[in-house]
């Protein structure tokens, strides 16, 4: 059998995260430099540059009770983050392309500290749901 010359494309992956309700964040390799895909059942993956940016993005979902971006358009929100609330939606902000705290701040018309706050209340939330569940046998 010829060798062939043609680079190979493999990617390792590697769970960087894993949550209940098979819910995870996989780590990979990607040609512009370490990603990370956050996956869940239902949910197409969203992938993201920053680990912590994917863990807010896990802490978001589960403080709604999960959620599908599919159908929300490029520019769209999905509804059930919408209808958590302020902080939800902050949090949820943070998350996408081209926002950082001062963004968020701008458009909430607060001072960033406010908006640090909303996301550790969000990520308060997502724990103490997440134990709950696992409690209750959810795994």
């Amino acid at each position: 059998m010829a060798k062939s010359d043609e680079p190979t494309t493999e990617t390792t992956e590697s769970i960087h995260r894993e949550y209940i309700l098979d819910v995870r964040i996989v780590a990979y390799d990607a040609p512009e430099g370490r990603r990370y895909r956050f996956e869940a059942p239902e949910h197409r993956g969203v992938e993201f540059e920053d680990p912590e940016m994917a863990e807010l993005y896990a802490d978001v979902y589960f403080d709604v009770n999960g959620f599908e971006e599919a159908g929300t358009g490029e520019r769209g929100v999905p509804p059930e983050v919408i209808q958590a609330g302020r902080d939800t939606l902050a949090a949820y902000f943070l998350t996408q392309p081209g926002t950082d705290v001062n963004w968020v701040a701008s458009f909430y018309g607060v001072k960033p500290v406010k908006v640090e706050k909303y996301v550790s209340w969000v990520r308060e939330r997502a724990t103490e749901i997440r134990e709950g569940a696992a409690e209750m046998g959810e795994t």
